[in-house]
């Protein structure tokens, strides 16, 4: 009994031990095979280092002023006898805008202009009497003080019937009517806004450390939503020569607006065009892998197999020092050279080392000035 117990043992460990076996070679079998396996290349696009010569600008957030805006506003009170324009209309210099009731003024005027004329006269009389010696110079100086006294009342009468009729000082835009027909109006009260509107000012402020990279006359180009893609031209007319508590100094530049999208109090984007222009090496933004440790792209290099002599295309991690940006396009400042190929998109995909192929059929469109459709 005891013999057939151990036999069968025996047989359960041989068995065991042969399967053991087996497995053991079908594993070593299939890490052989993996530290030998070649993963099939990855097809790829590429893009080209390209060297171009970058327009170097300065760019800051504005604010848009009126290069002559005012609220105009009734000097002298009265009460309104005449609304000469319309809400929203433009103006030239001189225009007609209010009235203001001045038929007292009118009458006052008559009065003292014949009390004038009365003290011209007995002037002039005396003057020839006083050459004669029949009167005193006393009694002459008396009457030329009278005449001027009279036209000095004359004078400030018809100044204050000049300022009951409101002109435009300047040409412009106008706003919101702010008065009404037969309103009372005290001096000070505000008529309508007036804004010139073409040119139009664009303040903004810059750091201390550009100051010496600015001038009078350098062009900027203006951006706005309300002018969609379009862009205005212009150029820096004024630099405070005093820089603010902030460490920044304020620039003032005039900007052509025929159409007159932009209005005071908007913000805006200012470039400032510098002169001459930057020499760089660009490359798609989507062929940089962005990581904690650094950036880096992927560049394409031919390898020959010594053994077989055909030639394939593997990748090579590079990490590189970016720059500043165009669009679809970033500035290479180090670790490529002009027409070295690099893959462009899916590059958070690849590995060092690894084989490629490259099928640009389906490569996006890279553009330094992107548009792309609102869907």
């Amino acid at each position: 009994m005891i013999k057939r117990i151990f036999i069968a043992l025996l047989g359960l460990i041989i068995v065991v031990g042969a399967i053991a076996g087996v497995k053991v070679l079908q594993i070593r079998t299939m890490i052989d095979k993996g530290s030998h396996f070649v993963p099939p290349p990855e097809t790829v696009t590429s893009a080209t280092v390209q060297s171009e010569a970058w327009e170097s600008t300065l760019t800051a957030m504005a604010s848009l002023e009126a290069e002559q805006g005012v609220t105009v506003a009734s000097e002298v009170p009265g009460k309104v006898a005449r609304i000469a324009f319309s809400a929203g209309a433009t103006v030239a210099k001189g225009d007609l805008l209010v009235e203001l009731d001045a038929t007292a003024e009118q009458a006052q005027l008559r009065s003292l202009e014949t009390g004038r004329d009365l003290a011209r006269t007995t002037l002039q009389r005396n003057a020839s009497l006083a050459a004669k010696g029949f009167i005193a110079q006393a009694d002459y100086d008396s009457a030329e003080a009278s005449f001027k006294q009279a036209a000095a009342q004359v004078d400030n009468i018809r100044a204050i019937i000049a300022k009951k009729t409101i002109h435009a000082p300047f040409a412009g835009r106008l706003g919101v009517r702010q008065v009404n027909l037969g309103q009372m109006m005290r001096e000070g009260d505000p008529i309508v806004s007036l804004q010139a509107l073409d040119p139009i000012l664009v303040n903004f402020q810059l750091p201390q450390q550009n100051l010496t990279k600015i001038s009078m006359g350098l062009p900027v180009r203006l951006r706005s939503d309300t002018l969609g893609e379009r862009q205005l031209n212009g150029a820096i007319t004024a630099i405070n020569p005093k820089v603010d508590d902030t460490r920044t100094v304020h620039v003032q530049a005039r900007v052509a607006n025929p159409d007159e999208l932009l209005r005071p109090g908007m913000f805006a984007t200012v470039a400032i065009v510098m002169p001459g222009g930057e020499q760089v090496l660009t490359i798609p933004a989507t062929a940089v892998l962005n990581a904690p440790y650094g950036d880096s792209v992927f560049v394409i290099e031919d390898k020959r197999d010594e053994k077989s002599g055909a030639s394939s295309q593997t990748i090579r991690q590079q990490f590189v020092r970016l720059g500043g940006r165009r669009g679809d396009f970033v500035a290479v400042t180090s670790g490529l050279s002009a027409g070295e190929a690099v893959v462009s998109s899916g590059v958070f995909k690849l590995r060092n080392g690894q084989g490629v192929v490259i099928n640009n059929a389906l490569a996006p469109e890279f553009n330094a000035q992107p548009k792309p459709e609102n869907k």
